[in-house]
């Protein structure tokens, strides 16, 4: 699939595919670096590799680099996957003390989210699980 945004708004997710053989991921593409990345970060400025702990143990911790970005993001959309899983509340409850609303929803929709919100100029981050 490809997902088209403005440019000029930072990494743009462009497409993302699942494959047996390698696992798929989420092809971004941010000025003229283009990759693929199987799990990712993602704020206005800067995409990474994320390896991330397995759902039902994730701390803020995980995100502590991402969820720190000036100005406070306003909320983060936690793709978890090939299916939508409720993160543990303990997670949401700690993102949610900094100010941040939590969002999440399969690793798919978070990246069609991603384009469509930082397309309107909304200042969040995303952490994609693989697919």
């Amino acid at each position: 699939m490809r997902i088209d945004a403005e440019r000029g708004a930072g990494p743009i997710i462009t497409g993302f595919s699942r494959s047996e053989v390698s696992g798929g991921g989420f092809k971004v593409e941010a000025g003229s670096f283009k990759g693929v990345y199987r799990a990712l970060t993602i704020s206005p400025d800067a995409v990474a590799e994320w390896s991330p702990p397995p759902l039902d143990m994730i701390g803020a911790d995980a995100l502590a680099a991402l969820l720190a970005i000036d100005p406070r993001p306003e909320f983060l959309l936690l793709g978890t996957g090939a299916t939508m899983q409720r993160p543990p509340p303990a997670f949401v409850r700690a993102v949610e003390a900094l100010g941040i609303g939590v969002e999440a929803m399969d690793s798919r929709a978070a990246a069609r989210a991603w384009a469509v919100l930082r397309g309107e100029g909304r200042w969040v981050v995303g952490a994609l699980y693989p697919l």
